[in-house]
């Protein structure tokens, strides 16, 4: 294969599983960071770099043919990341989950990137790229719906430091508001407790009661390119409350991932007609490094379908995206 790929944030929980991924199919991995001792623990050559400083970021940057942005908050990160990918020529994908830093990059980067040709994928993770995936999937011949709904069924979610943290800068952005998608807009609002209802997974999970208006990256990139009024988000009880505790995830096998288990459920509708698929996999930041890495390797291959800033749905055939995950990530078919 022969590329080389930098990944920016390496040494942070999700960027160790992204350096591993990389290595396993072929690429030559590129540490890059601010700390050197961390970045040496690879036992590969890294750069040392920081999102506010250019010039160590075209330093880092010289040489590679794509980066992978895993250092959150993105607000602080990818738009200085973004900005060296493009002065370097290269594509850059991010694991972005931060609603408004994945609005920044489409806002702010869109017209340069598609001038120059540079592939940017925000949220091409396991918040905002798998369902994105799933949804366009679904969605199949359509070329509209009224509602899409993304169901989180996670057995637990404990947050790493990083997850934290970018959830910190986005309630500050967004002073304290929640946000949702209705009306063909983001909408933010003050309000209550978050609102509770059943949601009938597939089994072996099956009905869970879920946090309605739990709103993820899907509001921003799936109606980037899906003509979807209204976009919502859900979010199983438990893991939210698990959320809430901070605990740090815990390793349990030889890839360093936990023992937490996910089902993303998706369902489009158009009138009284609904679609639906599932996909389910182990450990939701482990999985974001396979989401990334294929997406790297489409895009340096020339399996495109949009050019500048775009979002997983849009750039990628996404039911032949979904099938190259296999065995990570099962995806189960399109029911009506």
């Amino acid at each position: 294969m022969g590329y080389r790929v930098a990944v920016f944030g390496a040494y942070g929980h999700t960027g160790r599983f992204v350096v591993t991924e990389l290595r396993e199919r072929g690429f030559g991995a590129l540490p890059v960071g601010r700390d050197a001792r961390r970045l040496g623990a690879f036992g590969l050559a890294y750069r040392v770099a920081s999102a506010d400083d250019p010039a160590s970021l075209d330093v880092a940057l010289s040489g590679v043919d794509a980066v992978i942005n895993c250092a959150g908050p993105f607000a602080s990160t990818a738009g200085g990341v973004i900005e060296a990918a493009l002065r370097a020529g290269i594509p850059y994908v991010d694991v972005a989950a931060e609603i408004e830093a994945n609005l920044d990059t489409f806002a702010h980067f869109a017209e340069r990137a598609r001038a120059t040709g540079v592939a940017v994928v925000p949220a091409m993770a396991f918040f905002g790229g798998l369902g994105d995936l799933l949804a366009t999937t679904a969605m199949g011949d359509w070329t509209s719906a009224d509602e899409a709904h993304v169901a989180y069924g996670l057995s637990s979610w404990h947050p790493t430091a990083g997850t934290v943290a970018a959830g910190a800068v986005s309630r500050e952005r967004r002073a304290g508001r929640r946000v949702r998608y209705t009306g063909g807009r983001l909408e933010y609002h003050s309000g209550g407790e978050l609102p509770r209802v059943d949601w009938d997974f597939p089994a072996p999970l099956g009905r869970r009661t879920v946090l309605g208006e739990f709103t993820m990256a899907d509001v921003v990139t799936i109606p980037r390119h899906l003509a979807i009024p209204e976009v919502r988000t859900y979010m199983t009880v438990d893991a939210a409350t698990d959320l809430a505790a901070a605990a740090v995830p815990v390793a349990v096998d030889e890839r360093g991932r936990s023992a937490q288990t996910f089902t993303v459920d998706v369902v489009v509708r158009r009138g009284d007609t609904r679609r639906r698929v599932a996909a389910s996999g182990r450990d939701i930041y482990a999985v974001s490094a396979p989401l990334a890495v294929e997406a790297v390797r489409r895009i340096l291959d020339g399996r495109t379908r949009a050019s500048g800033v775009a979002s997983a749905g849009e750039m990628f055939d996404a039911p032949d995206f979904l099938r190259a995950l296999s065995p990570t990530v099962t995806v189960g078919p399109v029911n009506e």
